[in-house]
């Protein structure tokens, strides 16, 4: 009781009591700031709706914001990406629609996504294609996309296996082409794209949801031969012939590797394995 007797006498509390209503009111403005960021939103969530054995690259491309003078060194956009083959895979992505970089205010222009297919245990056996959404400070009616009632835009897209052989032991590799579709099944000859604008997206979600198509198909013609359990590879000149065209002889057919070393002479309906090429 002395001391504490002798630190009110000295004149401690007026000083404790300043430190306290200084440390109170930076406490209440950085909770003022933190809440005020909270409060609002500056968000929207990408989710891919993929077949199995599909996945996602994404960038997100920003521009000076509208009415903005400012410019980044070099005049060059700002980009953010998910999914990059050093980073660790997000299932989806919360994309920023404004963010200020060396000082100068922002805006998403646009979404980049790359639709990667798989088709083998290896790195290398994959292919891809590309979807996008362009995203506006203003778009006419006719050019935005739509939302449902619980915050969810959806665009579609079909993607298709193409294959084709490669190298001296006529491995089977597939290559992937995805084309815009509308929510009735109907494909164009573009890629899927769609747009939205800026307040369109605020805390809403987009989906985009990519269907594979029922049949692979050669990827050049003139190279297989359809028969009742799947396609046939022509020999060509001989096994040697990496282009191995038909050119009129549907007779003389040759073996070739899947990725995981089967030695196959129908694709894709192989039950064989054999041992040896012709």
């Amino acid at each position: 009781m002395t001391h504490q007797k002798a630190l009110y006498s000295r004149g401690y509390v007026p000083h404790i009591k300043r430190i306290v209503q200084s440390l109170t009111l930076s406490s209440c403005l950085t909770l003022t700031l933190g809440c005020s960021a909270v409060g609002k939103p500056n968000t929207f969530t990408f989710v891919p709706d993929f077949p199995p054995n599909f996945k996602y690259e994404l960038k997100a491309i920003y521009l000076p914001a509208k009415g903005e003078t400012c410019s980044l060194p070099g005049g060059r956009n700002f980009q953010v990406s998910f999914n990059k083959p050093n980073m660790e895979y997000e299932a989806t992505a919360e994309i920023e629609l404004y963010r200020t970089v060396s000082d100068c205010p922002m805006a998403l222009n646009l979404v980049e996504l790359k639709v990667i297919g798989v088709f083998g245990p290896e790195r290398s056996d994959s292919s891809y294609d590309f979807a996008s959404f362009a995203v506006r400070p203003e778009l006419l009616e006719r050019h935005m996309g739509t939302f449902s009632d619980d915050g969810t835009g959806e665009f579609f897209g079909e993607c298709q296996w193409a294959f084709r052989t490669v190298g001296p032991k006529r491995y089977l590799i597939k290559l992937l082409t995805c084309k815009k579709m509308d929510a009735q099944g109907n494909v164009a000859k573009r890629r899927p794209f769609t747009a939205y604008t800026l307040s369109q997206l605020l805390g809403k979600t987009v989906r985009l949801k990519i269907k594979l198509a029922e049949q692979e198909k050669p990827a050049f013609g003139d190279t297989w031969v359809k028969v009742p359990d799947g396609w046939k590879r022509c020999m060509g000149k001989a096994f040697e012939d990496q282009d191995a065209f038909c050119f009129g002889n549907y007779k003389d057919f040759s073996t070739f590797r899947m990725v995981d070393e089967r030695i196959c002479t129908i694709y894709p309906g192989c039950t064989e394995n054999k041992d040896e090429t012709p």
